[in-house]
Parts: structure tokens; C-alpha cells; sequence
């Protein structure tokens, strides 16, 4: 369960990786909040956050519509 876990997000951080050099704004979108201090930046991706768990939970749906 742990080496999958592994595998999982190993998958993810590449493909994060590739969509950040392929010049998608994940994480730059309109509604993500950045905060600069003197010395702390302090980032929440507010809307990427919704935009990637709309598209997953649909992915998902479509999954479990298949299995059954």
C-alpha cells in the first residue's frame, strides 16, 4: 500500500512538473492567494484547488460508472 502510495505521488510531481514547464497557470490562477511578507511568502491555490477536485471527482465518476 505504501510503494503505491509512493508510486502515486511520484506520477503526480511529474506531471505537475510538465504542466509547469508546458506554461499552464495551475497554481497562478485568478482567486489563488499569495502572500509576500518581509520574510515569509505564503501561497494557497484557492481555485486551482477547486478546478483539479471538480475535474477528479468527474474522472472518478466516469470510473465507477464503468465498473459497475
Amino acid at each position: 500500500m505504501l510503494i503505491l502510495a509512493g508510486v502515486l505521488l511520484l506520477a503526480a510531481g511529474t506531471v505537475l512538473l510538465l504542466l509547469d514547464r508546458s506554461n499552464v497557470p495551475l497554481g497562478r490562477l485568478p482567486g489563488d492567494i499569495t502572500y509576500r511578507g518581509k520574510n515569509t511568502v505564503v501561497f494557497f491555490p484557492l481555485t486551482t484547488s477547486i478546478i483539479l477536485s471538480v475535474v477528479l471527482s468527474i474522472i472518478l465518476y466516469f470510473i465507477g460508472r464503468m465498473r459497475h
